[in-house]
């Protein structure tokens, strides 16, 4: 992600409701590409971004490639129904990045179907970041 980017992710943070650092850690797990890795159907970001960009995903029966896509409550997120995105999937659900599907996701690796099923909370974001000295850093920058 660029720095750009970012700053855009920051300025929209800044006119939600809340902790502005809060909502920009929440903006940026809840992108599609993040929310793919987190149900372990890509290796990594970068591989689930991948996934994503090449329209090997589905959001609510559509396929979406843009890994920037803002996942809602509700969003069924699942694989494309082809032989090659199923092969891919099934491959990175046999080493899963992570050991844990955080509480405001649901996926059921039999059918690769995953649910969104809340706004993730702080403690689920697994980020070492003071977000607030991010916030004014970037603050400087609008």
């Amino acid at each position: 992600m660029t720095e750009r980017q970012l700053l855009r992710y920051v300025r929209k943070a800044r006119r939600a409701a809340g902790s502005t650092g809060q909502v920009l850690l929440q903006l940026l797990e809840m992108r599609l590409d993040n929310t793919v890795f987190r149900m372990g159907m890509g290796p990594t970001i970068p591989g689930a971004r991948q996934l994503v960009n090449h329209g090997h995903v589905t959001v609510n029966g559509r396929v979406v490639d843009i890994p920037s896509y803002q996942c809602r409550p509700g969003d069924v997120i699942g694989v494309r129904d082809s032989d090659r995105s199923r092969q891919l999937v099934e491959a990175n659900l046999l080493f899963p990045g992570l050991a844990n599907l955080p509480s405001h996701l649901e996926f059921d690796k039999a059918k690769k179907i995953g649910k969104v099923n809340s706004v993730v909370e702080r403690e689920w974001i697994a980020l070492q970041v003071n977000e607030l000295l991010v916030v004014e850093f970037y603050s400087r920058q609008a």
